[in-house]
């Protein structure tokens, strides 16, 4: 028997398995045996006389000795005509073996004729019997069996329910190779849960505590409802509260929609405050898309009024209208250690939908690649990745304006950029918004300006070009306790450069000298990687940066939580 006929049987094999958990039987439809229902077989009763029982003939004359023993003759012989257990056994082993045959020969017709939902007493029917529509595609038995596991794989992602179980039994006997489709729930007990964690945000660019409060199926409608609280590093908060309902009656997409507040500090690096009050919702979201509409209401300040001029031109008011699309594939086969596949990242952010003059007008655009090349021993792996965006106001004289401040690119920050997936962020060895297009700061009335710290003198300004590049090669250490917990070593390669190109610099812009001015950094450490978050501990040693950067050569530990 050759390698190929095996892997035929073996597949067939695990059909059958499958095909059995799900309670089908090869037989049609007028010889199935009864369903179990909750552990237990229901019998109906008979209303005509049993056959004889050609191994029991006695009992038949036994049936004719006196009219008034007829009630307990039958309920004798009715218990004899019953199966032992053995016989049933060899009556399913039989079954199972035709079932194999025929898997293995031939593809079985058959279809859903109903589909019956039992358990849910404040679900809608209807959020769940939107999960079940690859139910009635399936035109095969091994089609109904693999969108029965999708089926259930997908009720229980709700999340709403303790227990999900999906039986397929036999459709009416006047109808062959036709099945019934039985959908047993049950509801969840604790409406109300919690969560916390401390994680990175490179949108923020600082470490994360989050707490978050959560209600489910408040109306019925799989709908989750939350209410979160975010505090991190430079003064970062964030309080919110959103709803997530997975299918609503009309839209093909779930509904997501969000409140929120956020307050954020960029005294230290930028001389600004921000703050936005904004409501965002969720048109599109999809495995590969991500539609949002954001209307927000965003003030920038400077409290320690030392801005540099480019600063001080934009504090103030402006409102965010938005939308924002990303399409994202991401085929790695683990988003803390890629050791294989690849991923893709596009984003487009449009600003300036309504009419006021206050309104942010621009076009933002971002691209990210990545790519894991696995060789083959110590679990070694190769991780690459290209990152670039780009940033311009639009409107009536739009290369003499600036683009909106919060809207730049700013790179740095200690986040590993192997799990982090969203455009040119992050540069190793290099502070938060450590490089860049800067400007020198105002004196204070005073005039006391520390002569020893440069950082104090200067604004990081952001850039309306960014691109990014990293090498990350990642390998197992020699210890097996280590290799068993996921801990391995890499050494790693990045670079990157931000550039300004509005209010005509673009007249001034050089790609050669864009890339012969790059960042660059090197380093080797090690990963302890979790199934929230990746630690690293890693020794950065700066190749080049320019006269105000923020690059240190040096250890320092990290986290990292994949976007």
């Amino acid at each position: 028997m050759d390698l190929k006929e095996k892997k035929r049987k073996e597949k067939s094999k695990n059909l059958v398995r499958c095909f059995y958990s799900h309670t089908i039987l090869s037989n049609p439809p007028s010889k199935l045996p009864p369903n179990p229902i909750n552990g237990k077989l229901r019998r109906r009763k008979r209303t005509t006389s049993l056959p004889p029982n050609p191994n029991n003939a006695e009992e038949d004359d036994d049936i004719d000795e006196d009219d008034d023993d007829d009630d307990d003759n039958d309920v004798v012989s009715q218990e004899s005509h019953e199966q032992s257990p053995l016989s049933r056994l060899r009556e399913q082993r039989a079954k199972l073996e035709t079932l194999s045959r025929r898997l293995a020969s031939e593809l079985v017709p058959i279809r859903v004729h109903d589909v019956l939902i039992r358990g849910n007493t404040k679900t809608k029917d209807w959020v769940i019997e939107a999960e079940l529509k690859l139910l009635e595609d399936a035109a095969t038995v091994q089609e109904l069996i693999r969108a029965s596991e999708i089926a259930v794989a997908r009720l229980r992602s709700l999340e709403i329910f303790d227990s999900t179980e999906l039986t397929l039994q036999a459709g009416p006997s006047e109808l062959p190779h036709t099945a019934n489709v039985v959908v047993d729930v049950v509801e969840t007990a604790n409406k109300i849960s919690g969560e916390f964690g401390v994680y990175t945000k490179p949108s923020t660019s600082s470490w994360t505590a989050e707490g978050a409060l959560k209600y489910k199926n408040l109306l019925g409608y799989g709908d989750l409802w939350d209410a979160s609280l975010a505090y991190g590093a430079n003064q970062a908060t964030e309080v919110s509260v959103g709803v997530y309902a997975p299918r609503l009656k009309g839209l093909l997409t779930p509904l997501v929609a969000r409140l929120s507040m956020l307050s954020q500090d960029w005294q230290e690096f930028s001389s600004y405050k921000e703050q936005l009050l904004g409501l965002s919702l969720g048109l599109i979201s999809t495995r590969h898309h991500d539609f949002v509409y954001t209307l927000g209401w965003r003030t920038l300040t400077d409290p320690s009024q030392m801005s540099s001029r480019s600063i001080r031109r934009q504090l103030g008011h402006g409102l965010l209208s938005s939308l924002k699309y990303t399409f994202k594939i991401d085929w790695r086969n683990s988003p803390i250690r890629p050791t294989n596949g690849y991923a893709f990242l596009s984003t487009t952010h449009f600003g300036g939908l309504t009419p006021d003059h206050r309104s942010l007008r621009f076009l933002r655009q971002e691209f990210d690649v990545r790519c894991a090349i696995p060789f083959g021993f110590y679990n070694m792996a190769l991780n690459l990745g290209i990152s670039a965006g780009a940033v311009f106001p639009w409107g009536h004289g739009f290369m003499n304006k600036p683009s909106p401040l919060p809207e730049r690119f700013y790179l740095g920050g200690d986040f590993s950029p192997v799990c982090t997936l969203g455009g040119p962020i992050t540069l190793w060895g290099f502070k938060t918004r450590g490089l860049g297009p800067t400007e020198p700061r105002r004196r204070s009335r005073d005039g006391i300006i520390d002569v020893n710290d440069d950082s104090s003198r200067w604004d990081f300004i952001g850039g309306d070009l960014a691109a990014t590049a990293f090498a990350d090669l990642s390998f197992d250490l020699p210890v097996r306790w280590l290799r068993d917990h996921g801990i391995h070593g890499h050494v790693f390669a990045g670079a990157g450069n931000t550039a300004k190109l509005t209010q005509n610099e673009y007249k001034r812009f050089s790609a050669w000298k864009f890339l012969e001015s790059f960042r660059t950094s090197v380093g080797c450490g090690f990963v302890v990687p979790t199934r929230l978050f990746r630690l690293e501990g890693n020794f950065y040693y700066i190749l080049r940066q320019n006269e105000h950067d923020r690059g240190k050569t040096g250890f320092r530990f990290s986290f990292s939580a994949p976007s």
